[in-house]
């Protein structure tokens, strides 16, 4: 006589396996979600960092003074204006008015322009609004580079990126010394730490 198997799962098995599924998604949603915050403040720490060093790039490719400052212009064009806490950031080339071709009207001062907050819900960015470069790659003070309403004053610059708040929630920052080095460091770290802030 043949015995038949039943096959599949019986109801007790699945509901075993739904209950472990829903023991480890409650263990691990706390960490999830800190995770995402701290991505967040690190998105908007790159997107602020890689603007910088453009703008520091541009000045040594063209050996030019270049301006990277903070605005709420969602349009990439020469007419924004800085604010210190905008959303969006841009990089101008300054005209050098001992060049005649840096004086003519179709003279394109805008180089790049960049979001920094898009998906970065509850981040919080505190610093200058402008930092110049000059053609050495160095910091410089500029009266109101372009026009965009504020003064570039070449001093140690230091900028502020926190998560939304929590508990577990790890800022970050970013340097810009005189000399131009760039650099991005956390806070919370020792200063001895190789990404601790000095």
């Amino acid at each position: 006589m043949l015995i038949r198997r039943s096959s599949g799962f019986s109801l007790i098995e699945l509901m075993v396996a739904v209950t472990v599924l829903a023991i480890l998604t409650a263990v691990a949603l706390p960490n999830f979600t800190s995770w995402i915050r701290n991505a967040r403040a690190r998105t908007v720490a790159d997107a602020l960092q890689s603007g910088m060093r453009l703008a520091q790039a541009e000045a040594q490719r063209r050996t030019h003074t270049v301006v990277f400052f903070l605005t709420n212009n969602t349009t990439c064009n020469d007419t924004a204006v800085a604010n210190a806490n905008g959303t969006q950031w841009q990089v101008r080339v300054v005209p050098d008015a001992l060049l005649t071709e840096d004086n003519t009207a179709g003279f394109v001062k805008t180089v790049r322009c960049g979001v920094l907050t898009d998906v970065s819900a509850g981040v919080t960015l505190t610093g200058v609004a402008a930092v110049c470069f000059g053609g050495d790659g160095r910091q410089t003070t500029v009266t109101d580079p372009t026009g965009i309403g504020v003064n570039c004053t070449a001093a140690a610059r230091v900028y502020d990126i926190s998560p939304p708040s929590g508990s577990d929630s790890r800022p970050l920052r970013m340097t810009v010394s005189l000399a131009g080095s760039i650099r991005m460091c956390d806070p919370g770290k020792s200063s001895t730490s190789p990404d601790g802030c000095r």
